[in-house]
Formats: structure tokens, C-alpha cells, sequence
């Protein structure tokens, strides 16, 4: 489980391009984690961020003053996780100019992008990942790097602009170093690897090692904003996967309640320790209209609809079930071929302190 959020406070810049401080706990060396984490985030030119590097532990704290970045940082951080799920590049940056730094010039093709990258620690090793991104004049990907143990595992360029695709070269350590084919410029890369790699040679396995353990680090992240206002009214039944804004809490209690009656008991006593009043249980009442809705038991014949909660008590409750109930109920598309026990959840918390 990792847990990242961004709390405005005052603190001392940690640089002046990038002052957001980063508090993470500091462990002994350890071996290799058997779950793919990401251990770094690096935005090297990114909206007000350049040249910074953010080291990420199970819990990382960002702090700065108002407009410093921290929600920037965790947007970066997002569209890299979505990227990694297979997201197109359009829909991971619907206005990609603003993701361009402010003072960045054009070059002689009116040219203007970004780039941004992570480190996904597993039992690969350290991997890096760095992307680059053409915003101007249309969006497109236009250079990518896998890198582990010091070498160049992918590596992709554009080499004619009036093609659709980049030139891809991966590490291949057969009868040819390397393979080379082209792949679309509004995915990335790293993700389709598994499609285009047939695994035959020690380098080939190893590129797709560490493309898989980029990816399922990826693709374990879950960017959380519970709003109480779409926390109060009644909900329809659906597939019982938490939304990012948290509005179909209610239907989510509805199926943790009936398929994992261990973990639903582990939540209510979360509710119990963090809201106002004495709480029996946590339920979810449907209506007969096929919507359903929250109630707090209060245990003396007493229900009370999420509804009359305060702001702090449903953002609570929406992040306590955020950490109970994991990616098999969240909104998180779960890489297939990877056991469960191997499997992750990070979380991404913007304004941790409201309300």
C-alpha cells in the first residue's frame, strides 16, 4: 500500500524549481520488494516543475505553499499511471498546452512539449521510465526510454513527422542487439511492449520484466478526491467500483457489505474510531427504485443517512473504504496476468487537510 497526498502548509522551497517540500519515512536497505512500486517521480519540465525529483516511500507527504505545484505533481503522477493502463494520449491530456512550462520556447517548427518520468522499484531492480510529449503543434508522444541495470531496454523517436507512429528500438541480445518497428505516437510504449516482444531470447524476457513491473506499478494507482456534496443523495446500482470523486460510496458499501463480510466489519470499525456518535454499522439501504443509499447504525434502533454527515466525516469515510476495500473494488484495472498477492494499491490524495 502507498499512500501519496498534497496538504498546502508553509514550508522552505526545497529548490527554486520546485518548492515542494517531500517528506518520506527513511528505512534500512532492504531486499527487493516483491511488489512492484513507484520509488521516484520526475518532472523535468512540467508546467511550473523543471528538473525536479520527487522520492516517493509507502507514505509521501508534499508541502508548499499555494500554487508551489503538489497538485501538479500528483496530476503528472496520475497521467503516468494512466498512460501505463493503456489510456490515449488525448485522453490523459485534454489540454496539453498546460501541461507546457509557462516560459518554454518554441523551436524552429513552433514545437513545444514536456516531459516527465518515474522509477518503479520491484524484483527487476530499479526501473526508469522518461517521456517525452510533443503539446504544439498537435499532441503526440515523441520520445520514450525504458532503462534498468544502466541499460537502454526501449527507446523510441520521431523521426517523420507526417507519419503517426515513432520509431521504436528495444533490446533484443540475440543474433541482432536490438529490434526496431514502429508503434503509434498516442500510446505509450512501454505498455504495448507485451504485444510486440515474443520473449525467445534473455533480452527480450528481461525487456518484458521490466516493462510488466513498470506497468503493474502503474496501473496500481488510484487517485482518490472524495466530494461530500456527490456523497449525499442516493446512487444507482452499478458495477460497485469506487469513482475518483467517491459519489457512489453508497453503492460500493452495498457490495463490500454482501461479498466480504471480514472487510466491511474492519471498515465499520474505522467509522466507529474516526465519526461523531456511537456507530453499530455501516449499511446501505436500497430504495426499490434501484438506487441505494448510506446510513450510519447507530445501534439503538437509530439510522442516519450519509446525507446529514459532515463534510469531514464523508471525506473520512470515503478514504477509509479507499484503503479497505483495495483494487479489486476500486475504479483500478487490474493487470490479468499477475497474481493477486503480487498485486498493489497506491493511493493519490490531493488537499489531505480539507475539510
Amino acid at each position: 500500500m502507498t499512500v501519496s497526498v498534497a496538504s498546502p502548509a508553509s514550508v522552505a522551497p526545497v529548490s527554486v524549481a520546485s518548492p515542494v517540500s517531500v517528506a518520506s519515512p527513511v528505512t534500512e536497505p532492504a531486499a527487493r520488494p516483491d511488489r512492484p512500486g513507484i520509488t521516484e517521480l520526475r518532472l523535468s519540465a512540467f508546467a511550473g516543475h523543471r528538473g525536479a525529483a520527487f522520492p516517493l516511500g509507502p507514505v509521501t507527504f508534499l508541502a508548499g505553499r499555494s500554487g508551489s505545484g503538489k497538485s501538479t505533481a500528483l496530476r503528472a503522477y496520475e497521467a503516468l499511471a494512466r498512460l501505463g493502463g493503456w489510456a490515449a494520449l488525448d485522453e490523459v491530456f485534454p489540454d496539453p498546452a498546460a501541461c507546457v512550462p509557462e516560459r518554454a520556447r518554441p523551436d524552429a517548427q513552433r514545437r513545444r512539449g514536456f516531459r516527465i518520468g518515474c522509477t518503479a522499484d520491484g524484483s527487476e531492480g530499479p526501473v526508469r521510465l522518461d517521456v517525452a510529449v510533443q503539446a504544439e503543434p498537435e499532441l503526440r508522444l515523441v520520445g520514450e526510454r525504458l532503462t534498468a541495470g544502466g541499460r537502454v531496454l526501449l527507446e523510441t523517436a520521431l523521426r517523420d513527422p507526417s507519419r503517426r507512429v515513432v520509431q521504436a528500438a528495444w533490446h533484443t541480445a540475440g543474433s541482432s542487439p536490438v529490434t526496431r518497428g514502429p508503434l503509434p505516437d498516442d500510446r505509450l510504449g512501454t505498455a504495448l511492449l507485451p504485444l510486440r516482444v515474443a520473449g525467445k531470447t534473455d533480452g527480450q524476457r528481461r525487456v518484458l520484466a521490466a516493462a510488466e513491473q513498470m506497468v503493474v506499478a502503474l496501473r496500481s494507482v488510484f487517485a482518490c478526491d472524495p466530494r461530500p456534496d456527490s456523497m449525499r443523495g442516493h446512487v444507482p446500482l452499478g458495477a460497485g467500483r469506487l469513482l475518483h470523486g467517491c459519489g457512489n460510496l453508497a453503492e460500493v458499501l452495498w457490495r463490500t457489505r454482501t461479498e466480504c463480510g471480514r472487510r466491511h466489519a474492519l471498515f465499520a470499525a474505522a467509522v466507529r474510531a474516526g465519526c461523531a456518535g456511537p456507530v453499530a454499522d455501516v449499511l446501505a439501504e436500497p430504495l426499490g427504485d434501484g438506487t441505494v443509499r448510506g446510513l450510519l447504525d447507530r445501534g439503538d434502533g437509530v439510522r442516519t443517512p450519509l446525507g446529514l454527515l459532515g463534510d469531514g466525516e464523508l471525506r473520512y469515510l470515503a478514504l477509509a473504504l479507499v484503503l479497505m476495500t483495495g483494487p479489486g473494488v476500486l475504479e483500478v484495472d487490474p493487470v490479468g496476468e499477475v497474481p493477486a498477492a503480487l498485486q498493489a494499491l497506491t493511493v493519490l490524495a490531493d488537499g489531505f487537510d480539507r475539510a
